[in-house]
């Protein structure tokens, strides 16, 4: 491992752990054992080492999102496969990552936003889409209108405005608006699935 990537992973786990703001450079030099100096040779401040961190990580999400949206066998198969991805990727994460890098770090958190709204907005509008057509998705869903309105349940999940995270686990609450969000645009047969997914017997 190079010294970027020993100092990448490493700033990761202490964000992850206790937020942004809360972590200095001299932090990460200890928590890696290495000198302050040895980090300003790869990145000149900390906003430029949050932000290669950002961009690297959405390269990395970007890879595993095309591989889900590639290898699932409908819709729902689609959706739970995210849902695992999510589990994994919040379970780790302090809500105040997310509040640090927004509040403090405008331009990365706009690689995190353009991220969400394009890229996602598109993979959502075909994953309806592709619903539709399997019968497993309502056909009179408005795709536009219910892709945008997933990407704002994804932002409102994580601003921590609707759902206080001292109240509220963020990772719960984005599982628990995916899933409404899928029974809300299926028909009965996509119910179906969904159900046999989770291992629920439900009466029609």
């Amino acid at each position: 491992m190079t010294h970027k990537e020993k100092i990448l992973s490493g700033s990761k786990e202490l964000f992850q752990r206790y937020g942004i703001k809360n972590i200095t450079m001299d932090e990460i030099a200890n928590q890696l054992g290495i000198s302050k100096k040895t980090i300003y040779q790869e990145f000149p401040d900390k906003d430029a080492l949050v932000h290669t961190l950002m961009v690297e990580d959405l390269e990395q999400h970007h890879k595993e999102f095309d591989q889900i949206f590639s290898q699932s066998e409908n819709v729902v198969d689609e959706v739970f496969n995210i849902m695992k991805k999510i589990t994994a990727v919040f379970s780790n994460c302090n809500p105040l990552m997310f509040h640090d890098l927004q509040k403090f770090y405008p331009t990365t958190w706009k690689v995190f936003n353009d991220f969400r709204q394009k890229y996602i907005l598109n993979n959502v509008e075909r994953s309806i889409e592709r619903g539709k057509k399997d019968g497993l998705v309502r056909s009179d869903v408005n795709t536009k209108i219910l892709a945008l309105l997933r990407m704002e349940e994804i932002a409102m999940g994580i601003s921590g405005q609707v759902f206080p995270t001292d109240k509220f686990s963020v990772l719960e609450v984005q599982l628990a608006m995916t899933e409404h969000f899928l029974y809300g645009i299926c028909t009965l047969k996509g119910h179906k699935l969904i159900n046999k997914y989770k291992k629920v017997n439900e009466d029609e």
